[in-house]
């Protein structure tokens, strides 16, 4: 598939240390979701084209209260908070989208660690990794309360994105159900750490480029923490990334790379990172959360034309993490 980038293709296509032109002329549009069921049509076809130009998009009246995302950043701080002899008890097993796990991430783009450490909630695989109520009191029910949240604005970007596609309105919602055992999409929480005294970025990232191998991402992040930056897959060789803003009141959405295949490619997965700030920016922590909504594992993804041969969403994500990474 043409999203699919192995190793060898992002080494070519991605400039590693300080790379390319920071730009500001390609446009994240803001779509609005307010009264939903009434603009369906209209939110639909903005939907549809962000998606298959830059495919980044952000959505304001989500239906998330302001609140409420204020509540999960705190939820992720007094996880990350903890201290690192607690954290340790609850690694990331191997193979699994769990746990906590820091300076691990090593990206195909840059061959360095990314600068950050991140706790995965993936329901049906916390057995002995939430922290105890001793540690953390009612970490895991706000949590799983905002994870559900996000299911349910992803859901309804995905029920747009179905109805181009001439499927049945639910039919993403099926496909990422949560009431089933093989569910498996993640809230992640994200921690980058501060730079205060690095005044060169060589090849250090935050997060080195990648696409995400999900159907549909869901981003929240403080205002005025920046460093998101997209580069289309179709100009990578441009070197050109487009600053994605941190707006504290929306949701940054972008594509995936199942969501691209399931379209016959229609809809875009492109390439994304975070870059480390630059002296005269802000250098302190920076917090972002992400839902990733990835199909249920026994999912058969197959487009409406048949581009590709069908694959179940367990064997997808597999096939796309051997690509890019060698598992620990």
């Amino acid at each position: 598939m043409t999203n699919a980038y192995s190793l060898e293709e992002l080494q070519r296509e991605t400039t590693f240390g300080g790379a390319g032109e920071d730009t500001n002329d390609r446009e994240i549009r803001i779509i609005d979701m307010s009264d939903f069921e009434n603009r369906r049509e209209e939110i639909t076809e903005q939907l549809w084209l962000a998606a298959t130009e830059i495919g980044f998009f952000q959505l304001s009246n989500h239906g998330i209260d302001p609140e409420e995302i204020k509540a999960a950043f705190k939820e992720s701080e007094r996880f990350f908070n903890l201290p690192e002899s607690i954290k340790n008890k609850y690694p990331r097993p191997k193979s699994v989208n769990a746990g906590w796990e820091s300076r691990s991430q090593i990206r195909p783009s840059t061959g360095t660690k990314d600068q950050k450490e991140s706790y995965q909630i993936t329901q049906y695989h916390m057995d002995n990794l939430w922290p105890t109520e001793e540690e953390l009191p009612n970490f895991q029910a706000n949590t799983l309360r905002f994870e559900k949240q996000c299911w349910e604005v992803g859901m309804k970007v995905l029920s747009c994105f179905a109805d181009k596609l001439g499927f049945d309105r639910d039919f993403f919602s099926k496909a990422h159900d949560p009431r089933q055992p093989d569910y498996q999409s993640t809230l992640r929480l994200l921690h980058y750490y501060a730079t205060e005294g690095v005044t060169e970025q060589g090849n250090i990232w935050r997060a080195g480029a990648h696409t995400d191998f999900d159907c549909l991402t869901l981003l929240f992040q403080h205002e005025g923490h920046g460093g998101l930056q997209v580069c289309p897959g179709a100009e990578a060789e441009t070197q050109r990334w487009t600053s994605i803003p941190p707006l504290g009141g929306v949701i940054t959405c972008n594509i995936g790379d199942m969501l691209m295949r399931w379209s016959d490619d229609q809809l875009k997965s492109n390439l994304h990172r975070v870059r480390q700030p630059r002296i005269d920016e802000y250098c302190g922590s920076r917090h972002s959360i992400a839902f990733f909504c990835q199909a249920n594992k026994t999912q058969i993804i197959q487009g409406p034309a048949k581009r590709y041969q069908p694959i179940s969403a367990a064997d997808f994500l597999t096939q796309r993490i051997q690509a890019n990474f060698v598992d620990k």
